[in-house]
């Protein structure tokens, strides 16, 4: 579409132009008759983005180099030890490569079947309310056989978030259908659609499950309890520990079922932040207005302002690219080393409870209310890590909600360690003042994929600040 909706932005604006596009138009290159500027700047979500204009988030860069989490926060292949993001997790690339890069990536990050489509194909909508369980929990190269072949590797496109008639914008997922009834909302304003239909992906969810782990139903948001512009880590802390059936996987360090949190841009963002308190939405700063010939376009491709040398920012500030870069990095700065440090405190409680578990195995004696607590304190500090890692802006969307966040996961480790230090010493069991986290054990031998953890990378002191900043680990494709 031709014009610019809301936000900041140059004020010379072009009209809207609407043109006719078929119902049940899936095929981006249809509406890209209509709309060729648009959807030519979509197609540039494939190309590769200089990976050094970030300093963490560098998803695929000129060299074609994936970076692999695991081995840069190596706490996390302890933490998610027994879950497919242990085996492989890597920097996701542009929207092109939604459906293409969980083809390529390990089986077990899809093992779920039909539902790990539900933000990655717009068929995803049509086919659950077709199709119902059968596809929603048929093996995932056989629900993906199920889609139309010319758009198989399909990712996100022109119908998830554009009207066909009138290019209003709208959402294409039951699951966000959902999450806003759970939350009281209606009637959406013209730039609450521009946040919502980047933030029907851009959110968490949990995929429920049965007593046995396996799949009962579409992704659904833990959104109870919750408000507009208040879904709050407590809310959704609350939420995934009522019943294990949004419990979706075992973790083997501590044997514990675990919920999983993805991607919450929404939730973060909309909790408060200063940029969505001034009234901005996602793609004001993420499809920066730009001018292409006589016109002037959404920028279809979708990136960090940081990739396009804060092009948007400009739109509203006055300083210049350099400043304006300085202080995001100082925010994301602060955001991994409070990351850094949440995770290994994480991960120290979670080996002093294998120790327990150890113990009890072998007919020590446990105080139960102490280990309980133990336990409370750690699966809230895991939950809140969880939230703050597997978030994409490194804690630029909100900094002070993120911080107040990764401080909180922090005190609940560090709770759950003094706890089970005394549990354990209550049972004759010495502990050591620094506990081996033992990271290669979980990091090396991942698969033939993935390369192995180096040895420099263990750490003897998982509380040193310096060490939280690890050598970064590669693989090329």
């Amino acid at each position: 579409m031709y014009g610019f909706f809301a936000g900041c932005g140059p004020s010379d604006v072009q009209p809207l132009k609407v043109g006719g596009i078929a119902d049940n138009e899936f095929d981006p290159e249809e509406w890209g008759k209509v709309y060729p500027l648009e959807y030519e700047s979509w197609l540039k979500t494939k190309d590769p983005k200089p990976a050094d204009k970030s300093r963490y988030k560098r998803g695929w860069d000129t060299d074609k180099i994936t970076y692999d989490k695991l081995s840069e926060f190596p706490f996390l292949g302890l933490l998610f030890h027994g879950w497919g993001f242990g085996i492989e997790y890597n920097e996701p690339r542009g929207h092109y490569y939604a459906i293409i890069d969980q083809i390529e990536i390990d089986p077990s990050r899809t093992g779920p079947g039909g539902v790990c489509l539900a933000c990655k194909t717009p068929f995803h909508k049509s086919f659950t309310e077709k199709h119902q369980m059968k596809y929603l929990t048929a093996k995932f190269n056989d629900a993906l056989d199920m889609l139309p072949k010319k758009m198989r590797e399909l990712g996100p496109a022109c119908i998830d978030c554009h009207d066909n008639k009138t290019m209003d914008l709208h959402t294409n997922k039951l699951h966000i259908e959902k999450g806003l009834a759970m939350i009281g909302k209606t009637g959406l304003t013209h730039q609450e659609k521009r946040i919502m239909a980047c933030g029907q992906c851009h959110m968490t969810y949990y995929v429920p499950r049965t007593q046995e782990g396996k799949v009962a139903g579409d992704v659904t948001p833990p959104w109870t309890g919750g408000t507009w512009a208040n879904i709050s880590i407590e809310a959704i802390a609350k939420d995934l520990l009522t019943d294990f059936k949004r419990q979706e996987w075992t973790q083997k360090v501590t044997g514990f079922r675990m919920p999983f949190i993805r991607h919450p841009e929404f939730e973060l963002f909309t909790r408060g932040s200063t940029h969505f308190n001034a009234g901005l939405a996602c793609a004001d700063c993420h499809m920066a207005y730009k001018r292409v010939g006589a016109y002037k376009i959404s920028d279809h491709d979708v990136t960090s302002p940081l990739k396009t040398d804060m092009k948007a920012c400009a739109q509203c500030h006055t300083e210049s690219a350099t400043w304006l870069k300085t202080q995001v990095f100082a925010i994301q700065d602060r955001t991994i080393s409070l990351n850094s440090r949440a995770g290994f405190q994480a991960a120290v409680a979670a080996k002093l409870l294998e120790m327990v578990h150890t113990a009890q195995q072998s007919g020590k004696a446990i105080n139960q209310d102490l280990y309980k607590k133990a336990k409370d304190f750690y699966m809230k500090a895991f939950i809140r890590f969880n939230f703050i890692s597997a978030e994409n802006s490194i804690g630029f969307h909100n900094p002070t909600e993120t911080a107040r966040i990764l401080g909180d996961s922090l005190a609940f480790s560090s709770r759950a360690e003094a706890l089970l230090r005394q549990v354990l010493a209550e049972a004759g069991i010495r502990v050591p003042i620094s506990v081996n986290l033992e990271l290669a054990k979980y990091l090396n031998n991942r698969g033939k994929k993935k390369l192995n953890f180096r040895p420099e990378q263990e750490f003897k002191d998982p509380y040193n600040t310096q060490e939280y900043f690890v050598p970064k680990n590669t693989r090329g494709i």
